[in-house]
């Protein structure tokens, strides 16, 4: 009888999840540590939450979504459900009300973490991302509210953007309160339906939102959404509203009026910017790129906001009988650095290790001794790790892209010298092994 054949794993990933190699990982740095430099001189505290909640300390205010459980990774820990965040801004709702007594007002944290989301993937956008949130907790003061716009531009300019790069738009959800009032509609599920499609017009395009505002819409895929079933006279009503660039939202003029005082000109006001997330308020922004962004196939997409936020005053009150008025904003890192990639150059230089190749096993304590003269010197260096002959080290160091190898068989120690091989020209040189770390660092 012949034996089973056993199946072996996937080599391939999960369906909107991503392998990050070392330049992209390198950029990204490069974006956070600008970002916790304009942290720091704003004045905020670093934050930390765990990856998992209780599902439902997050799920009662997930975005877009029509059921609690709907858009999240969850398990059932004995009794409870517990889910991956799907945001910072729920936990963050969840930390305040549990330390309320105990943290100033306002609060003003800053949170760098992964969140996770049980949706359809696109371009650009995964099931796993790296996200920044900075928020104002315990304020009505719009100040709060421009400061968080005016804090996302510098952050923006200092990985690379000019201000022709960017918009920050601006809107209000009193602005679509009145428009649902004009509509008549009162049905929450019609309108947390009419909001997800308004929040895909940049996206999607007005000709496709409105079928998502009617009947429903299939995609290319063939999955079909169903639509929020508005008469054709109201979708009308909302495209010429949206049209309109009349600014009638008191919330909306005064930010305006403190961005003159900044003189952060940046922005505008959209009231197409819907953001679904139902927990607003308030103040509404989000933050658009203004220059092509390609997929790895060279294509040109429609990528959307890179973020945004807003007012979110009842949040916290969830959780409680707690006064806690709020308003942040987030950016997607990752979907950041996708785009950043494209518009700037970056010259990042990967440092890769000295390879110090082995002749004989038994000379361990030559090898590591000019290992640590050179480390000591602050140079990434190695003894070579794998096995084999000196053809095979030499491959190694070339596939990892080392800028040389030091030689040093029997003739080196009895000479006392060891032999730099510059890989990059191919050029060698006999070197007294105090001078080797000077002569590395020429190579640079």
């Amino acid at each position: 009888m012949a034996k089973d054949k056993k199946t072996k794993p996937s080599k391939e990933l999960p369906l909107g999840f991503v392998d990050r190699q070392e330049k992209e990982l390198l950029i990204r740095d490069f974006v956070i540590s600008n970002i916790k430099e304009v942290m720091i001189k704003y004045g905020f505290q670093y934050l930390e939450t765990p990856s998992f909640e209780y599902t439902d300390s997050i799920g009662k205010f997930l975005p877009d979504k029509d059921r609690p459980d709907q858009g999240v990774f969850s398990f059932k820990d004995e009794k409870n459900w517990l889910s991956l965040r799907y945001d910072l801004t729920a936990p963050l709702a969840r930390y305040v009300a549990k330390n309320y007594l105990e943290l100033p007002k306002p609060f003003k944290r800053y949170q760098l973490g992964s969140v996770w989301r049980n949706e359809k993937p696109g371009p650009g956008r995964f099931r796993e991302f790296l996200q920044f949130d900075a928020d104002y907790v315990g304020t009505k003061n719009p100040q709060a509210d421009a400061e968080l716009c005016v804090l996302i531009s510098e952050i923006l300019e200092k990985c690379g953007l000019d201000k022709t790069d960017y918009t920050v738009k601006i809107s209000s959800r009193k602005f679509t309160d009145k428009l649902f009032e004009q509509l008549k509609i009162k049905s929450k599920d019609q309108i947390s339906t009419t909001l997800r499609a308004l929040d895909k017009i940049d996206r999607l395009g007005w000709v496709e939102a409105k079928k998502l505002l009617g009947q429903g819409r299939k995609d290319k895929s063939g999955d079909y959404t169903k639509g929020a079933q508005l008469k054709d006279d109201q979708i009308k009503i909302i495209e010429n509203t949206l049209k309109s660039k009349t600014v009638d939202s008191e919330d909306v003029l005064e930010i305006i009026k403190i961005f003159k005082a900044y003189n952060f000109k940046n922005y505008k006001f959209d009231p197409s910017v819907i953001r679904g997330l139902e927990y607003y308020t308030g103040l509404i922004f989000e933050v658009n790129l203004n220059f092509e962004v390609k997929n790895s196939k060279g294509q040109a997409i429609q990528f959307g906001s890179i973020g945004g936020g807003g007012r979110y005053d009842n949040l916290v009150s969830n959780f409680g009988n707690l006064d806690c008025p709020a308003t942040g904003i987030s950016i997607g890192l990752d979907r950041f650095v996708f785009a950043l990639m494209q518009k700037k150059d970056f010259k990042i230089k990967s440092t890769r290790p000295i390879i110090i190749c082995v002749f004989d096993k038994d000379k361990i304590k030559e090898y590591i001794q000019i290992l640590n003269k050179l480390r000591n010197s602050n140079i990434s260096s190695e003894i070579y790790p794998g096995e084999g002959k000196l053809k095979k080290q030499m491959e190694y160091a070339n596939k990892i892209g080392s800028p040389a190898v030091i030689l040093y068989g029997d003739d080196e120690i009895k000479s006392g010298k060891a032999t730099l091989k510059n890989l990059e020209t191919g050029n060698e040189s006999s070197v007294e092994i105090d001078d080797l770390a000077n002569e590395i660092k020429k190579l640079s």
